[in-house]
C-alpha cells in the first residue's frame, strides 16, 4: 500500500507516474485498490464532467495501409461497406442524433492513408452542413496523415480537434503495420498543433501486446501534447489477421486503464471502441477506475452501444455530461 499512496500523492499533483512505478504497482495492488486510486485522481484532477462523442464514417474500405487490426484494409477481406463519401441522409441522422442527446464533439473519420488535398473541400462542405444543422456542436476530424496545408483548412472550417491514433506503443507498431510509421503519426499530431488544433491520441488495446507496452502508448500520447486519449478494445474482425485474438478479460481492461490514470493524471481518457461486449458490473467498474471521456453510438465498422442507455447510464453513476 505505501507504494500506492506514494503513486497515488504524485498523481494528484498532476505528476506523471513513471512506467517502472506503475508496473509495480500492477504486481502488487488489487484491481479494486487500483480504480478506486485512478477514481480519485480523475476526481480531483479532472472534476466529475466526462466528455462525449460520436463519429461519422465518412469514407469506407479500400485502404492501402496493412493495418492488421483494420477492417476497412484493401489487402483484408472483410466485405465492409466501401463509399467516397457519406451520404448527406446518413450524415443527418447521425448528427441530429447526437445534438438530440447532447453529445459534446463529432468527428468526420476517414478511409486511407490520408485525404487527397483536392478532396479536402468536399468535407469542409459537409462539415459546414453539420455546423448548419448543430449549432454549438464541436467539431473534429479523423482524416488520416495530413499535411500542415489540409489541417489549416479544416481548422479554417471549425474543426477544432484532430484525430490520429498511435494505436500501440512504438515498441510493438512495427509488428503491427509496415505501410506508416510511429513516426508519421508524430509528425501528423506535430502539425495539427501548428495549426491550432488540439490533437486525440489513443490506441486499441487487446492486440498482443503487454501491460507495459499499453502504459507506454499513454506516456506517448501524454508527450505527444494530447487532451484526449482513446482507449479502444480490438474487436476481432473475420477477414483480418487477428481475428483469432482472444479478447481481453473485463479485469485486465480495468486495471490497463487504471495505471493509465497514473501514468496520464490530466488526460480525458476516453471509452471508445469494444466496450459493448462489457457485463454492466465491469463497465461500471472502469468508469469509476479513472475514465472522464466516452464514445456514443456507433462505430466505423461495428456497433456501438444505445445513446440514450449511454446517457442515463453516466447520469445515474454520477457525471455530469455538460461541460462547465
Amino acid at each position: 500500500m505505501e507504494k500506492l499512496e506514494s503513486a497515488l500523492a504524485l498523481a494528484l499533483r498532476g505528476i506523471p507516474v513513471s512506467i517502472d512505478d506503475a508496473m509495480e504497482l500492477d504486481a502488487t495492488a488489487t484491481t479494486d485498490q487500483l480504480c478506486d486510486a485512478a477514481d480519485r485522481i480523475r476526481r480531483e484532477r479532472c472534476g466529475n464532467y466526462i466528455d462525449t462523442c460520436s463519429i461519422v464514417n465518412a469514407r469506407s474500405g479500400h485502404c492501402s495501409e496493412d493495418c492488421k487490426w483494420c477492417a476497412q484494409s484493401a489487402r483484408h477481406h472483410t466485405g465492409v461497406e466501401v463509399y467516397d463519401e457519406v451520404g448527406e441522409d446518413t450524415l443527418d441522422a447521425i448528427t441530429d442524433a447526437a445534438y438530440r442527446h447532447g453529445v459534446q464533439r463529432l468527428s468526420l473519420v476517414t478511409s486511407g492513408r490520408r485525404v487527397p488535398a483536392r478532396d479536402i473541400e468536399r468535407f469542409a462542405m459537409l462539415y459546414r452542413r453539420i455546423a448548419r444543422r448543430a449549432p454549438g456542436l464541436k467539431l473534429c476530424a479523423s482524416m488520416g496523415l495530413l499535411d500542415e496545408a489540409a489541417l489549416s483548412q479544416l481548422r479554417a472550417e471549425g474543426v477544432t480537434r484532430y484525430h490520429c491514433n498511435l494505436e500501440t506503443a512504438a515498441s510493438f507498431f512495427p509488428s503491427l503495420c509496415t505501410t506508416h510509421t510511429h513516426a508519421d503519426k508524430l509528425a501528423t499530431i506535430r502539425a495539427a498543433r501548428r495549426a491550432g488544433m488540439q490533437v486525440c491520441v489513443g490506441g486499441i488495446i487487446g492486440m498482443g501486446e503487454t501491460m507495459r507496452q499499453r502504459l507506454e502508448l499513454a506516456a506517448e500520447a501524454r508527450d505527444a501534447g494530447a487532451v484526449s486519449m482513446p482507449v479502444n478494445l480490438l474487436h476481432p474482425i473475420p477477414g483480418t489477421p487477428m481475428e483469432g485474438t482472444p479478447l481481453l478479460d473485463e479485469d485486465t481492461v480495468a486495471r490497463s486503464i487504471a495505471l493509465m490514470r497514473f501514468v496520464a493524471p490530466d488526460l480525458a481518457i476516453r471509452f471508445a471502441g469494444g466496450r459493448a461486449r462489457l457485463t454492466p458490473e465491469g463497465t461500471r467498474r472502469i468508469l469509476h477506475g479513472g475514465l472522464n471521456g466516452i464514445m456514443i453510438g456507433d462505430l466505423l465498422t461495428t456497433s456501438g452501444n444505445d445513446a440514450a442507455a449511454d446517457f442515463n447510464l453516466l447520469h445515474a453513476e454520477g457525471f455530469s455530461t455538460v461541460a462547465n
